[in-house]
């Protein structure tokens, strides 16, 4: 691959040529002169076809002469050069956009005469939260991921000139070295992930990423506002929590998450506080010290003589010896580096915050305050005020059907209602609105349920636990999939107080709820009830006081469900028109609308730029409180590093200050005939989705002999398992490997099918023109399917054809799948005033035009391995090619899953 500057785009790009090259000297050096020649002739071989260079084509890839290890070797070497461009170009700032960041937001608000007072004003009761999910579509092993970061690292010091790394060893050689070490390490895993494995996982990026960034970003944004914002921004947590179709998920696994949690934020705490007290070296010789301070370290029992005269060493040795009985009561083993002093453990965060207070008071009152403003005690009280004794909002979510059955069971044998399952939805809304205004539980510790039920109340009981071991922010939220009743809501309701987390209403109090309820609504169908079931819950007096009283409720809407549900653009559009609507009911209400957004990493399921997602949602819908998924592969390229966490998690934030505050960009008019025109073109769109996915004779076994799913299923990526039921059908199916599989056939369907139906149907091409130029959310939703259209390749995906056994009805299907892609590509082009794709878009097309040799091949290779694979051939080799295959398209693609 020393060759692989000769490529235009890369030439472009100076860290690719250079990682790029000495990948080849590493190819060359380990895996011999023959493989990396036989590499050399593929790849230039597959830039020569992606050309149109004349007699270039299929007959003579290259591929044919390799070996089966050959074909491991060779799969691992282009897979690294995926991996390696993708850090190259997150470097030079490809997947930033312009104007993300808080500082820009600021400017664009002060030209339409919205001052910093106003933000401030939003901040104060806004919340955005990036919350990490398990989905299994990260399919590199943390191992590779290590790697590539300690690469990213040696390239900054690259960056700033040096040639040398602190230990003294040469740069070029230090990273030629940690691609060395990438070129021999397992790419994939042996056992499949268990959920503890994803804890561990995920508390990485909390704990190496989270912990030092977002107090980093605040004091940014303290610069830029010119006032000190609360903690509006937070880390949240889906794994050891989400337990919807996924058994291995329990009350251990829920105290692990957070109780590693805890161990993670109390561990940077005592590290920071044990850098602040050989830092804090002042004197009462020297400085004039407060009371307060003073008796903090009168009362820390440090009597050391050499320290007598150093009453801010001493106040930090007391808070530190709390801080670490805080860590043994909570964490159950005495922290790395113990205390000697005897210290009562913390009541909370807020009490160590507080002592932490005093000492920046005191620093404060000297001289002119600098000793106390930013610094290491500053990130250090941001920090507990962001993290907390929790370090990530753990959500739970459990699947309403499980709800019902638990319910059922729990009043059958407390003898209040032997058969809630046959109840009509008033029935069901009464009996739980009676059971709810006492604070009787129905279980008992001496009756016998069923394993479920169990399962369930230990859960409970087990958050509960939590609450009182770690604050009441540690869990905040319990997610019902499958929403579709007022009675879902209640269910969860009447499960919390079973462990007192709900709470009747008691002499002057009014009920209350630590842990809120919250619907998913998921399929369209689901999104067009959520307006008239959210009214409903509001209606009932107890649910409308709780609401008032914590100011504010949420609604997840999910992108994945309904996108395979209805297609790409009836879900974007229906989730667009649920916000809407949702808007005046949570107004009359009198509480602010908190939308979680359900969002994944392919386009089929909520992926694209964030920063223009979150701008084109319904102007009064966002109002400064939003929660995202973050999940897959996606993780890994927005916080894998803390500079690209710093970009992608100021680029959330000002985004949602923008959808905020500044004013909408369209008249009433407008926004009238646009939503007239996005009418037709979903019912269109969704239409055709229907009719090929669940109305189609054969597509379901198109759709498995076509793509890898099946060999998708078999891959060590995940706790959870692919379907939700043993079905076949697609509507058991995750909706996570049916968009992956698809992305690895360079289908890509699930982003694009239908949308060329409706735009070719659409009449008034001037008005479709005028929406896609200047409503923010049709030119957000077109520029997400533009990407995916321009990564699919249906000329490789034909050569998936011969792995469906039904050949006539398999090329009847495919057909139709090219005639609908056809439509897509020619639609939008018309739509955006385009000659071919992202002509308006030079950077993704050159990134995307880069990566296009290095898939091809492999999806190649893979076809004929799989035809091996299902023909019965047993050779563990051609397995584990089809997996390493599998993971290269995967990080050559990025956004796949």
């Amino acid at each position: 691959m020393a060759t692989l500057s000769s490529a235009t785009a890369i030439a472009q790009n100076p860290d690719i040529r250079y990682l790029g090259r000495l990948l080849g000297n590493v190819i060359r050096a380990y895996g011999g002169d023959k493989l990396y020649k036989q590499t050399e002739y593929i790849r230039a071989a597959s830039v020569d076809r992606a050309r149109g260079v004349q007699g270039a084509d299929f007959a003579d890839t290259g591929l044919d002469a390799l070996s089966l290890d050959d074909t491991l070797s060779f799969v691992r070497g282009f897979m690294l050069f995926s991996m390696l461009a993708n850090l190259a170009e997150d470097r030079q700032g490809v997947a930033a956009e312009p104007g993300a960041d808080v500082a820009s937001a600021l400017a664009r608000l002060e030209s339409h005469g919205i001052g910093k007072d106003k933000v401030f004003d939003l901040l104060s009761h806004a919340l955005i939260v990036p919350v990490l999910t398990a989905h299994p579509t990260e399919v590199r092993r943390k191992s590779m991921i290590d790697h590539r970061n300690r690469i990213s690292a040696l390239m900054l010091l690259r960056d700033a000139g040096r040639a040398e790394t602190d230990d003294g060893e040469d740069l070029d050689e230090a990273i030629c070295r940690q691609i060395a070490l990438l070129w021999q390490t397992r790419p994939l895993r042996r056992e499949k992930l268990v959920v503890s494995d994803e804890i561990d996982n995920v508390l990485t990026y909390f704990r190496d990423i989270f912990l030092p960034v977002l107090p980093a970003l605040y004091a940014r944004w303290e610069r830029d506002l010119g006032a000190r914002p609360p903690s509006f921004l937070r880390a949240g947590n889906w794994i050891g929590g989400d337990r919807d179709g996924n058994p291995f998920v329990q009350a251990p696994q829920l105290r692990a998450a957070l109780g590693k949690g805890c161990e993670a934020a109390l561990g940077h705490y005592l590290d920071s506080l044990h850098a602040l007290g050989a830092e804090l070296s002042l004197s009462t010789e020297l400085a004039q010290v407060p009371q307060a301070v003073l008796d903090l370290a009168n009362a820390s029992g440090d009597a050391s003589a050499s320290r007598v005269d150093e009453p801010y060493r001493r106040a930090i040795s007391g808070i530190y010896a709390r801080l670490a009985a805080s860590y043994q009561a909570r964490v159950g083993k005495p922290p790395m580096r113990p205390s000697a002093l005897k210290g009562e453990p913390y009541g909370g965060p807020s009490e160590f915050r507080r002592d932490l207070v005093v000492v920046a008071q005191g620093l404060a009152s000297e001289g002119d305050g600098a000793l106390a403003t930013g610094g290491a005690l500053g990130r250090l009280i941001r920090g507990v005020e962001t993290f907390g004794f929790h370090l990530a909002t753990l959500d739970m979510r459990q699947n309403s059907d499980v709800h019902q059955r638990v319910v059922a069971e729990l009043l059958k044998v407390a003898g209040v209602e032997a058969d809630y399952a046959s109840l009509d939805e008033y029935a069901r809304i009464a009996l739980l609105r009676r059971e709810l205004a006492n604070n009787r539980p129905l279980g008992a510790s001496y009756s016998d349920y069923s394993e479920e039920t169990a399962t369930e109340l230990a859960i409970i009981h087990a958050a509960a636990d939590a609450h009182r071991l770690y604050g009441p922010q540690c869990i905040t939220h319990y997610i019902i999939s499958k929403a579709e009743s007022v009675s879902d809501l209640l269910e969860v309701n009447l499960l919390l107080k079973e462990a007192g987390l709900w709470r009747a209403p008691s002499g002057e109090s009014g009920p209350s709820a630590a842990i809120m309820a919250v619907p998913l609504f998921e399929t369209i169908g689901d999104l067009e009830a959520a307006p008239q079931i959210m009214t409903a819950y509001f209606g009932l007096p107890e649910i409308s006081g709780i609401v008032k009283a914590r100011g504010h409720q949420e609604v997840m809407i999910g992108y994945s469900d309904s996108n395979k549900d209805g297609g790409y653009i009836t879900s974007t559009w229906s989730l667009f028109q649920a916000s809407k609507a949702l808007a005046p009911v949570f107004e009359a209400a009198g509480a602010r609308m908190q939308l979680f957004h359900g969002r994944g990493g392919a386009v089929g399921r909520g992926g694209g730029s964030s920063f223009a997602a979150i701008q084109a949602q319904p102007r009064g819908t966002v109002q400064g409180r939003i929660r995202i998924t973050e999940q897959g592969e996606v993780i890994a390229a927005k916080f894998g590093t803390r500079e690209a966490a710093m970009t992608n998690l100021e680029a959330t934030t000002s985004a949602t200050i923008l959808a905020s505050l500044e004013p909408e960009g369209i008249s009433d008019r407008d926004a009238a005939r646009f939503a007239a025109a996005m009418d037709m073109l979903s019912k269109q769109a969704f239409a055709a989705y229907r009719d090929l996915v669940y109305g189609t004779e054969g597509f379901k076994e198109f759709f498995r002999q076509l793509t890898p799913i099946q060999e998708i299923a078999g891959l060590k990526i995940g706790s959870r398992p692919a379907s939700r039921t043993k079905s076949t059908a697609i509507e058991d199916l995750r909706a996570i490997p049916w968009v992956f599989s698809w992305a690895q056939a360079r289908v890509m369907l699930p982003g694009w099918y239908g949308v060329g139906h409706a735009l070719s149907a659409f009449e008034d091409k001037a008005l479709l023109a005028d929406m896609a130029q200047n409503w923010s959310f049709l030119k957000s939703a077109l520029a997400n399917l533009e990407m995916v259209l321009a990564k699919s390749d249906l000329g490789i995906a034909a050569r998936y054809l011969p792995l469906v056994e039904d050949q006539a009805r398999g090329a009847e299907i495919f057909a139709r799948i090219l005639d609908g892609w056809a439509q897509t590509h020619d639609g939008l082009l018309t739509a955006t005033g385009q000659s071919r794709l992202l002509e308006k878009n030079p950077g993704l097309d050159e990134s995307i035009r880069l990566r296009l040799p290095y898939i091809e091949p492999l999806n190649l290779l893979q076809v004929e391995l799989m035809k091996r694979h299902r023909s019965g051939e047993d050779d563990p080799r051609i397995k584990e090619g089809i997996e390493l295959s599998i993971n290269a398209i995967a990080t050559a693609l990025r956004n796949s899953g």
